[in-house]
Formats: C-alpha cells, sequence, structure tokens
C-alpha cells in the first residue's frame, strides 16, 4: 500500500473555493469523530437512517490510520477540514472474498458548516481517482439498503447497484443489510 501523504488539490465543480486533501495522521482523531457524529446528527434531524453519534470513537479511526487510507478534505491547503472519508483495499464484511480490482470507499462525510456546495461529490471523486491511481478499476461502496435517498446519491453519481448483503457485521456485534454499488474507473 501506497504511503503518500502529498497534497492534491481538485477544484470543485460549481464553487469557486479550492479543497485541498491529505491523509489524516493520529493527531486528527479527534476531528474524525466530530465530522463522524456531526454527520450522524445532521442525517438524524432528515430522517436519514444511516449513522448513530457516538458510534465511532478515536479507536475505529486508529484502526483504519493501520490498516487502510483515511483522507480529510481542507477548505485550502491550510483552511478548517471540510470532509473526510476512508479508503480501504478490500471489505470482506460487504463484499466478501474479491480479487483485488477495487477500492471502497467508506464514511464519506462533509462538514455542513465548512464544505462548498457539491463537495461531497468532489471528495468521491478524489477518492475514485486514488483508486484509479493505484491501478484498481472499480470504486466500490454500499449503505443501509433503507436509506433510498444515500442509494439515489450515489447512483446519480455514476454508481450502479449490483447487490445486496443482509447480514453484514457492523461495529458493536450489530448486522444489517445493505445495499451494494459500484463504479467502474477510466484505468
Amino acid at each position: 500500500m501506497r504511503q503518500d501523504r502529498r497534497m492534491t488539490n481538485t477544484s470543485p465543480i460549481g464553487t469557486a473555493a479550492q479543497l485541498s486533501f491529505r491523509r489524516a495522521d493520529e493527531a486528527d482523531l479527534d476531528e474524525l469523530v466530530r465530522l463522524r457524529d456531526d454527520a450522524a446528527r445532521w442525517q438524524i434531524e432528515r430522517g436519514i437512517d444511516q449513522w448513530q453519534p457516538g458510534e465511532l470513537g478515536p479507536e475505529h479511526f486508529r484502526g483504519r490510520l493501520r490498516e487502510g487510507e483515511v483522507w480529510l478534505a481542507m477548505l485550502g491547503p491550510d483552511g478548517p477540514s471540510a470532509g473526510a472519508w476512508e479508503l480501504w483495499w478490500d471489505d470482506g464484511p460487504a463484499w466478501g472474498a474479491q480479487p483485488p480490482v477495487a477500492g471502497y470507499v467508506h464514511r464519506l462525510m462533509t462538514d455542513r458548516r465548512t464544505a462548498p456546495p457539491g463537495a461531497g461529490r468532489v471528495l468521491l471523486a478524489e477518492a475514485e481517482r486514488r483508486i484509479a491511481a493505484y491501478g484498481r478499476e472499480l470504486c466500490r461502496l454500499d449503505c443501509l439498503t433503507s436509506n433510498t435517498r444515500l442509494r439515489h446519491y450515489y447512483e446519480d453519481a455514476g454508481y450502479t447497484v449490483v447487490g445486496e448483503q443482509s447480514g453484514k457485521a457492523g461495529d458493536g456485534g450489530r448486522t444489517y443489510g445493505v445495499t451494494l454499488l459500484e463504479k467502474r474507473l477510466g484505468v
């Protein structure tokens, strides 16, 4: 796995602001928890069934830093955080054993106070770019089967539903159903 901490810049479609991206590290654990909890509260306020505040603490993100990649989006090179996502190179709990042809995006989240309009799509596009740069041809993700709003968001971004997994084992021992989506990348 590459250990690339360099910043890459992308101009968000439809915004004047510029987002920069960097690998998260141990110093970012509290910020990652805050972003996740704020996103969960925003979802709950809108009746979206996906995340709960307090579900994931620093130990979750510390583990992801060891096992995969966690990325932060910043408003400008030195600005406040605007979002984050996890990039995994395998995802047995949702997808089972698979050949190494995909990257898996998890916990795509934006900060509603600082992220410019369209930032979620920009973060997703950056994750796709990283996956393609790694030589993988597919970007895969999942969402709760009951979360049709998020499924439509991903479909509008070019993802195709390829299946469902009714018994995904999550953090804390709970199981739930997820819709599996993927997008072919221009590798």
